[in-house]
């Protein structure tokens, strides 16, 4: 227990769980105050998703670039782990206000959507670093907000996050950029960090 806690301070995982928590509680409660629906808005739900991913990007990459490339730790299952606990973090805050007034839902798309991006964050970590991966997920989702949904299969994968339920195309999307993230991840960790980037932290 005492490793796992002091990864988590590492990771600056108890910050980024303070804003998750934050940022869930005021888009509920501006739904709340401002909407006389009970169901929450397919946008306003996807970019809630979008913005408690944000928050848990800096976890994903840890002070030591050195030590994350050591063999001494079995780094692959922690940091699947860590991917793992990501995704019930971000899926979990949303699906819980499901029981009160302002419900951010349907389930299936708070699951796919996290999943998603999630992993497109995660895939981002491992190529270009944590301190950008977050701009992956924040270009696509807001262009995928943005832009009226249409036919062709291009289109709805490339806005699968405001997909109906009945899109394969977006459901793969999804879980290609969900398993793919996870591997990448896992195998080969946060990418290492310019030495003046390093410097600043």
């Amino acid at each position: 227990m005492r490793w796992l806690a002091l990864y988590l301070r590492s990771r600056r995982a108890p910050l980024a769980l303070a804003v998750t928590l934050t940022g869930s509680a005021a888009m509920w409660t501006l739904w709340s105050v401002f909407s006389d629906s009970r169901e929450v808005a397919v946008e306003m739900v996807v970019l809630t998703v979008l913005l408690l991913v944000t928050a848990l990007t800096a976890t994903l990459g840890g002070p030591d670039d050195a030590l994350e490339g050591t063999a001494a730790l079995p780094w692959r299952p922690r940091r699947a782990a860590h991917v793992l606990a990501a995704f019930l973090v971000v899926a979990g805050l949303p699906l819980v206000t499901l029981a009160t007034g302002a419900r951010f839902g349907p389930a299936w798309l708070v699951l796919r959507d996290a999943a998603g991006l999630i992993g497109l964050t995660a895939l981002g970590a491992a190529t270009i670093g944590v301190a950008r991966a977050w701009f992956a997920p924040l270009g696509w989702t807001l262009a995928a907000t943005l832009f009226p949904q249409s036919e062709p299969v291009i289109a709805r994968v490339l806005t699968w996050q405001t997909q109906p339920r009945v899109s394969t195309a977006a459901t793969v999307t999804a879980g290609l950029l969900a398993v793919g993230g996870l591997i990448v991840y896992a195998v080969a960790g946060p990418a290492r960090r310019a030495p003046a980037e390093a410097a600043q932290q």
